[in-house]
């Protein structure tokens, strides 16, 4: 079975409407946090840039959360700015309910595959592993991976998912011969 891997190569942008201009899309820039204290409680946002104006906008991660709930290394974390503290926060699917946003994974991941070998023995059986929740159409993966058109994809491909809908989790799928 060949292993491929579906990696992020950065954090993905952030389809958000910006308050100040008409771009619908905001990075994480180097990825900060702001914590305010009241008291024993702690706010936590998560401070985004719109791309076109640069205007910072706050994204709710804890409000009025009482300081001794926080694992004293996540606070910390949220102080200094932790990228993989970031990258976790921004991947939560929570957060981008409680902010109403979605991400965008255009030019954000990568597909790690050993080069397809298309005259070997078939047929040819492949397991896909995702690093992160990065939500992609089968079909355009695995066209990508073997160098094949997406129609070739749908006739040579047996799989126990949809190949048409995106997902963001592993599968396995089986190339046949061709004719």
């Amino acid at each position: 079975m060949l292993p491929w891997v579906v990696r992020r190569t950065r954090l993905p942008s952030l389809s958000l409407r910006c308050v100040q201009c008409p771009s619908e899309s905001a990075t994480t820039g180097r990825g900060r946090f702001r914590v305010n204290a009241n008291g024993k409680l702690l706010d936590v946002w998560l401070l985004v840039r719109c791309v076109s104006c640069d205007r910072t906008r706050k994204l709710t991660v804890h409000e009025r959360a009482p300081v001794r709930s926080f694992d004293p290394l996540e606070l910390d974390g949220y102080h200094t700015g932790d990228p993989e503290l970031v990258a976790s926060t921004l991947l939560d699917p929570r957060l981008a309910r409680r902010n109403r946003f979605t991400l965008d994974w255009k030019g954000a991941w990568r597909l790690e595959a050993p080069p397809a070998r298309l005259e070997q023995a078939w047929p040819v059986q492949t397991e896909v592993v995702f690093d992160d929740p990065v939500p992609v159409r089968p079909e355009r993966l695995i066209a990508q991976g073997l160098g094949l058109s997406r129609n070739e994809v749908l006739r040579r491909i047996k799989s126990d998912i949809s190949l048409r809908r995106p997902t963001s989790t592993g599968f396995t799928f089986t190339v046949m011969a061709a004719g």
